[in-house]
C-alpha cells in the first residue's frame, strides 16, 4: 500500500532583518536587490515588529491540518509536512524528506484559496521538477475545490460580521474584499484568477442579503513597469473619500495568514492613507490558527484522496 502524506505550500519569508536580502534576492531569482530597494524593504518589516509571522503560523497551520485529519477515517496515520516557495524549509528540501521518509504519494497543497498560473501553478511546478528522479508521485488538491468550499466561505462571513460590529449603528459600512494583485497579462490568458476572487466575495456576501454594500479592490501590487490588477486599494480609499464614504471595513480574501502584506500593507500603510482621508478602516480578522480553517482544509483533502482513490480502483 503507497504511503501517503501531504505537501502544504506557502510563500515563505524572512526570519529576521538580518535575512532579508537572502529573501529579498531569492524572489528576485538570484538578483540582488539594490540597497534602496533592500532598505524599503527593512523599513515595512521594521513597521511591523522586525519580524513577518507567516512561517510560524504555517507551522501552526500543518500541525492542524494534520490533527483535524487524523480525526477522519482512513486519515489517522497521514502527516503533513511544510514547504515554503521562498525560505527554508524550501519545497523542493521538503519533498526529498518526505521521500527519505518513504512517501510514495504526495498530495500537494498551497495555502491559497484561489489558482493563478503566476502563483498556485508555479508551486505545483517546483514540486514535481523536486520529484523528477524520485519514484513518488505527486497528486494535485485542485485549488479551485476550495475557493467556494462551505467552511472558508462560514469562516468569512463570521470575520464580516465581527468587522461590521466594530463600528457604529450612524455609521455606513462598505465592505472592500481585496486580493493580492497580479499583472494585468493574466487576463489575456483567461487566468481564472480573478473570477475566483468574485466568486468568494460574492458567495461571503450573498449572506448578507443586499443589506450591505460591497466592491472589490487589488492590493499589494508589485514594483514593475507594466500594469497590475486595478483597481487598487489605495486608490479606491482615496475615491470613496470623494464619494462621501467614510466607513470602509476591508476583508482581503486572497489572503489566509497574517504576513507583511496584511501587517503592513493593510494594517499599516492603508490605514495612514484612511486617516488621512477622515475613514474610519478596519479590516477582518485572518484565519491563522482558526481550528474551523483546520476543519476546512481536512475536509478538502479527505474528500479529493478520497475520490482519487475511488478513480484509481
Amino acid at each position: 500500500m503507497a504511503a501517503k502524506a501531504i505537501l502544504l505550500m506557502a510563500y515563505g519569508s524572512a526570519k529576521d532583518l538580518a535575512d532579508l536580502e537572502r529573501y529579498y534576492t531569492h524572489i528576485r531569482r538570484g538578483r540582488a536587490p539594490s540597497q534602496a530597494e533592500l532598505e524599503d524593504l527593512t523599513r515595512r518589516y521594521q513597521a511591523i515588529g522586525g519580524h513577518s509571522p507567516l512561517l510560524e503560523i504555517t507551522r501552526q497551520q500543518a500541525l492542524g491540518l494534520e490533527q483535524a485529519l487524523s480525526r477522519r477515517p482512513g486519515f489517522e496515520q497521514i502527516r503533513v509536512y511544510m514547504g515554503m516557495k521562498h525560505s527554508p524549509p524550501f519545497i523542493a528540501e521538503t519533498v526529498q524528506r518526505m521521500v527519505e521518509d518513504g512517501i510514495d504519494e504526495i498530495y500537494a497543497m498551497v495555502l491559497a484559496p484561489h489558482f493563478s498560473t503566476m502563483s498556485v501553478g508555479q508551486y505545483i511546478q517546483e514540486a514535481v521538477e523536486s520529484l523528477a528522479d524520485a519514484k513518488a508521485e505527486v497528486r494535485w488538491i485542485p485549488v479551485w475545490s476550495w475557493h467556494l468550499a462551505p467552511g472558508l466561505i462560514d469562516l468569512f462571513v463570521g470575520r464580516v460580521r465581527e468587522g461590521l460590529a466594530r463600528f457604529g449603528p450612524e455609521e455606513s459600512v462598505t465592505v472592500l474584499i481585496t486580493a493580492h494583485s497580479l499583472p494585468e497579462r493574466i487576463l489575456q490568458a483567461n487566468d481564472p484568477y480573478p473570477d475566483q476572487i468574485q466568486a468568494t466575495g460574492h458567495a461571503v456576501m450573498a449572506a448578507f442579503g443586499g443589506k450591505i454594500a460591497y466592491e472589490f479592490g487589488w492590493q499589494s501590487a508589485g514594483r514593475t513597469r507594466e500594469p497590475w490588477l486595478g483597481p487598487d486599494l489605495l486608490t479606491r480609499l482615496e475615491q470613496l473619500a470623494h464619494e462621501g464614504k467614510r466607513a470602509i471595513l476591508v476583508c482581503p480574501v486572497g489572503f489566509v495568514s497574517d504576513h507583511l502584506e496584511i501587517l503592513y500593507d493593510l494594517d499599516v500603510k492603508a490605514q495612514r492613507v484612511a486617516a488621512g482621508l477622515g475613514i474610519h478602516l478596519e479590516r477582518t480578522r485572518s484565519l491563522n490558527d482558526d481550528p474551523g480553517f483546520f476543519e476546512t482544509l481536512a475536509e478538502v483533502i479527505a474528500g479529493t484522496v478520497s475520490e482519487q482513490v475511488a478513480e484509481a480502483t
